[in-house]
């Protein structure tokens, strides 16, 4: 990553109480001591039955435009004369105007059965050019109110769900406010890797539960909770783990977190919800033109090829009750720049993938990519990104009205997701 500003989302409100409980993890449970508990929402009670929700962060500002290249918008290939995607490249279309990146290919056949589906023209309702500002706005998805958690954190709030592996941000980069609130979360680098720091582990964790037996539950619930996800976890890593059905994922950051999300949903390890982050994504120079060895399209490829094994992994059966959704915190310009990338925008693309996804179709409203349809330069939004999160919520994840997680925000009516 180019700008500076990236740097600063390696620190995690977990890493201090994390780092001293585990080796190789981030073991710390959601901020529970320094995040104020919204009473204004009412937990859900009883056993949850909705999808495992998994939350893919492509950090960076991700270029929708490249990965489902406007091939039918004429401005497209005079605003980037040297890195738009051209028609003969794409390998699947939507209705013309719509065409898949050729390096998500191994995401084709997931397109062709109806699996996986994309919105594009997505973006902020405020939005802002600073990768920090717009990222903590994306995982916060409440402007303009005095909410401070994330909205991960109340979506598993409304669900009920209380176990202790309920919530995992999974993998090396942790998402910084996706999870923050009172619900309790656990944050690990990977299944393996989450352990306690001792040799003698078992004098530690029960030392650990009598020094918080009588402690004040807000100090109290992190290393409590803690504890129990470690208990958790021990009958998951028994054995070891092999992926199913001939599965393969990459030897990237982001197909070891997907790994391990599969690992525990195969468990029933009681997974609600699954953050991961996958970076690299701030192409201001070298995003290049649509073949191999170029900085988008391996990029894309490493993406796809990780998506790909998780879902052979998975299954059929099991991903009818499993929704993958990526988010971006911003997309990039229109106009290529004179490094052979593009600089910070607004408008962008979401893909959703599952078993409940109506795909094989790019929704959105599309504004075009004439100079005089564009917002300072950048792909107008004509979608709220939280009211698509939003009809995947109520239709997959079973939830209601959904101001406790977005404020005035109405769910999409794409009719994108099928209802549970």
């Amino acid at each position: 990553m180019c700008c500076d500003e990236n740097e600063k989302l390696r620190l995690s409100r977990r890493g201090v109480l994390g780092r001293g409980l585990a080796v190789g993890a981030v073991a710390a449970l959601s901020g529970l001591a320094s995040e104020a508990v919204d009473t204004r929402l009412a937990f859900a009670a009883g056993r949850y039955t909705g999808d495992t929700l998994v939350v893919v962060s492509l950090r960076g500002g991700f270029d929708g435009l490249s990965a489902f290249a406007p091939i039918g918008d004429t401005a497209y290939y005079r605003a980037r004369p040297g890195i738009a995607v051209p028609k003969s490249s794409v390998i699947a279309g939507e209705g013309g105007l719509f065409g898949l990146h050729p390096a998500l290919a191994p995401l084709l056949p997931q397109w062709r059965a109806g699996r996986l589906a994309a919105v594009h023209a997505v973006g902020q309702p405020n939005p802002t050019r600073s990768h920090f500002a717009a990222m903590e706005a994306m995982e916060n998805a409440a402007p303009g109110s005095s909410i401070r958690s994330g909205w991960l954190d109340r979506m598993l709030g409304l669900t009920g769900a209380g176990g202790p592996l309920a919530a995992v941000s999974m993998g090396e980069a942790m998402p910084a406010r996706l999870l923050a609130g009172p619900s309790v979360d656990v944050s690990m680098t990977g299944v393996d890797d989450f352990h306690l720091a001792a040799a003698d582990k078992k004098p530690m964790a029960a030392a650990l539960r009598v020094m918080y037996a009588d402690a004040p539950p807000l100090l109290a619930a992190p290393a409590l909770a803690a504890d129990r996800a470690l208990a958790a976890t021990g009958p998951v890593r028994i054995g070891g783990y092999r992926p199913a059905n001939g599965a393969r994922y990459p030897d990237t950051d982001l197909g070891a977190a997907l790994s391990d999300v599969a690992r525990l949903i195969k468990a029933r390890a009681g997974l609600v919800t699954a953050a991961v982050d996958c970076g690299d994504w701030d192409m201001h120079e070298g995003l290049g033109p649509a073949v191999r060895g170029q900085r988008m399209y391996d990029n894309l490829a490493a993406f796809a090829a990780a998506l790909a094994a998780f879902t052979t992994d998975l299954g059929e059966t099991a991903m009818k009750s499993v929704t993958v959704l990526t988010i971006s915190e911003f997309g990039r310009r229109v106009k290529e720049n004179g490094s052979g990338g593009a600089d910070h925008g607004h408008g962008n693309a979401m893909m959703l993938l599952g078993g409940g996804i109506r795909g094989g179709h790019v929704y959105g409203d599309w504004p075009g990519l004439d100079p005089r349809d564009l917002v300072d330069g950048d792909l107008a939004a004509t979608t709220d990104y939280r009211s698509v999160i939003g009809e995947v919520l109520q239709k997959r994840c079973g939830l209601g009205a959904l101001d406790a997680v977005f404020p005035g925000v109405r769910p999409s009516r794409f009719g994108l997701a099928t209802a549970r």
